[in-house]
């Protein structure tokens, strides 16, 4: 990109008062930065925990977005109320689902690993769409460095998706160049201009008592706070961090339970006893949302105060939300140590089913496939239904009964016996329904009957899977992928508009999902709709640039309409991330060809038969080329192995016999042709060389 072009900028290195200082220069000339969005930001994950940064943007925005037009907000209000709880009483939750409005103890579906980039992207429109309209901004964040997992997303997508002609994002981060998550530095790499922060001598930053240290997080860099707090006996540092804990829960912030008040209580006179409670309500609130890598760093921290030999009930609480995000996160080998410490230090039946399933879920689901053992995981469930059969309590035995049947369910589709899967799922079912009051367990039993969808469709029995999403969508009418999911079933069965219509609604009621989108642009694609197919593939890409398939799609697209140049560009950025992707070969080679590079369409070609020997259109479009270079033989081997592949592809049958007429084959010409016939009888190239075939060979 020209560097005369508005870019946004990373500021790195130094002190927070250096890279200040490098921001101030940036706003004078040749950069010229714009006036601030709102003061600059401070990123650091010790303010508030997950979205510190993302929570500071959204409060400041959106009570002024209200004012204004209050549809934007309405439009992302999943991810305001995400990052931001705290203006739940300005923004409705217009979505809510059976999983968000689950109790504790109902629990049973977490979110996806990938919904914190959806909430991302999400929030990226939001400052997008709702930037002044009276000239270009910008926003600075500092501490970059120290963003939680969650901001790091937020901040790529900040700089990735916004024009820094309308706002110049800059990133400040101290610690060097490389201190800073891939994830992040990868787009500024791409992205920002990079501005390395000069020397500081020693920094003037803040007051220099022990207690502006404290009030200020101990983020403070100047030397004579932290000496004065140094200097204080450890009861007396202590105090100061329970006077400011106490003075954050007064402001009632619910954020700073996340972040500075556990880091206080941690550090002040009574750390088991005040900060374990509050971590382990940080870690709730994280788990139920999806902020996987903050539960694993709570549960990290009251781990150090917890040895889960005195006070084994209270570590499993933190155990069992830690062994979860760790396999969510595919850390499984770190979840697997954790329920064998489980086993070892506990004897209570409830721990001990709780591990056998959620060991048996690494062994069938989070494991790489490498290391999945289906029968141990068969073992480890039977163990638990067998331990769940036993509880006295009714709702308890009738739940966990089925919880653990459920996952046995999913072993029998792993073991390739869905009839089994169907049958286990469909006695939880009933069971439920039976022993259950109606309003008992609503998410778990949305959740069977979903499940039974799935299998009913892996069976083929494709109208009984649909009265089941029926049910489930009555039940729970805001969950997205229920549509997602129906829509695809409705699309095999011919139902495309219904299919369109689920597929809208489930963009509806989510954050931006690429995958609905992407199965939205598939079907527009195939129903015609090429504009709009495009506009979709493209807004897959925004959203997800690693998105292959969306790249495929739409360089055939691109290639169709008779753009090469944009064509190619897809196929280039798309086998970067695949370079093994026979698809985009394919795209090369048909727009070397085009541009009478044959030598050049030829070697895509071979790249794309190398890589999948039976693709169909490999080989036609290498049939293609060796003809026009003059290797008949070569050629009609191609297409012999594509209609061996396509025996019914009248456009396959055509070109051979064309390449035997021009071999005087005339027979074996003939009888490609009136095959070709048959299956295009309305063809009238396909005609008039049977006709000149029949003439050739003698045939009536």
């Amino acid at each position: 990109m020209d560097q005369a072009e508005p870019r946004h900028h990373w500021v790195h290195g130094g002190t927070r008062q250096s890279r200040a200082a490098a921001v101030r220069s940036l706003a004078l000339p040749p950069a010229l930065l714009p006036s601030g969005l709102l003061p600059p930001v401070d990123a650091h994950r010790r303010l508030r925990g997950p979205y510190t940064a993302a929570n500071a943007v959204v409060r400041a925005l959106v009570p002024e977005v209200l004012r204004r037009d209050p549809a934007p907000v309405a439009r992302y209000d999943i991810e305001v109320l995400s990052v931001a709880p705290e203006l739940s009483d300005q923004v409705p939750n217009s979505r809510e689902t059976l999983t968000s409005m689950a109790l504790p103890a109902e629990r049973t579906r977490y979110y996806a690993r990938l919904r914190t980039k959806r909430i991302a992207n999400g929030l990226a429109e939001l400052v997008r769409d709702t930037l002044p309209a009276d000239g270009p901004r910008t926003l600075v964040v500092e501490s970059a460095e120290h963003a939680e997992a969650t901001d790091v997303e937020f901040l790529a997508a900040l700089v990735r998706r916004v024009d820094p002609a309308r706002l110049t994002v800059v990133i400040c981060s101290g610690g060097g160049d490389g201190a800073l998550d891939e994830r992040l530095r990868s787009v500024l790499d791409a992205r920002a201009l990079v501005t390395a922060a000069g020397a500081a001598g020693a920094s003037a930053e803040g007051a220099e008592d022990a207690w502006s240290y404290v009030s200020g997080e101990c983020l403070a860099e100047g030397p004579a706070a932290r000496a004065a707090y140094d200097a204080l006996e450890p009861a007396e540092r202590a105090a100061l961090h329970d006077r400011r804990a106490a003075e954050l829960r007064q402001g009632g912030d619910f954020s700073h339970g996340l972040g500075a008040i556990p880091y206080h209580l941690e550090r002040g006179t009574d750390p088991a006893g005040a900060a374990l409670p509050v971590l382990l309500a940080a870690a709730d609130h994280c788990l139920v949302n999806g902020y996987y890598d903050a539960v694993v760093e709570y549960g990290s921290r009251a781990f150090a105060m917890l040895d889960g030999v005195q006070d084994d009930t209270l570590w499993w609480k933190f155990a069992v939300k830690q062994g979860l995000a760790l396999s969510i996160l595919s850390r499984t080998r770190e979840a697997e140590e954790i329920y064998d410490r489980a086993r070892l230090l506990s004897t209570d039946p409830a721990v001990h089913m709780a591990c056998a399933y959620s060991t048996a879920m690494l062994y069938t689901r989070h494991n790489d496939p490498a290391d999945r053992d289906e029968k141990k995981a068969k073992a480890l469930l039977n163990g638990a239904v067998a331990t769940a059969s036993l509880l006295p309590d009714r709702v308890e035995r009738a739940f966990q009964s089925a919880f653990y049947k459920n996952g046995r369910a999913l072993v029998e589709v792993n073991l390739g016996d869905p009839a089994e899967a169907l049958r286990l799922v469909t006695e939880c079912v009933d069971d439920l329904d039976r022993q259950l009051n109606p309003d008992e367990h609503r998410l778990h039993r949305s959740v069977l009957k979903n499940n039974r969808a799935r299998v009913y469709l892996g069976l083929g029995r494709l109208d009984e899977a649909l009265a089941d999403y029926a049910v489930v969508i009555d039940q729970d009418p805001n969950h997205a992928e229920h549509y997602l999911e129906r829509g695809n079933i409705l699309r095999r069965l011919g139902r495309t508009d219904d299919a369109l219509a689920d597929y809208e609604r489930a963009m509806r009621l989510s954050p931006p999902f690429p995958e609905i989108c992407y199965n939205r642009g598939d079907l527009r694609l195939s129903e015609g709709d090429t504009a709009g197919a495009l506009a979709d593939f493209g807004y897959v890409i925004d959203l997800e640039p690693d998105f292959v398939d969306a790249y495929v799609n739409r360089a055939g697209l691109h290639l169709d309409e008779g753009r090469l140049d944009a064509a190619r560009l897809d196929a280039e950025t798309g086998l970067l991330l695949d370079p093994g992707n026979a698809y985009l070969h394919v795209v090369l080679g048909q727009v070397h060809a085009e541009q009478e590079d044959l030598a050049a369409a030829e070697q895509a070609y071979d790249r794309a038969v190398a890589a999948d020997p039976a693709l169909v259109t490999a080989l036609s479009g290498r049939a293609t080329v060796r003809y026009e270079r003059g290797r008949q033989d070569d050629a009609l081997d191609d297409l012999s192995r594509a209609v061996d592949l396509a025996p019914d592809d009248p456009a396959l049958r055509y070109n051979r016999a064309f390449l035997h007429q021009a071999r005087e084959e005339w027979h074996s010409a003939l009888a490609d042709l009136e095959l070709a016939a048959a299956l295009a009888p309305g063809d009238e190239d396909v005609a008039a060389a049977l006709k000149t075939c029949r003439v050739k060979t003698g045939v009536a």
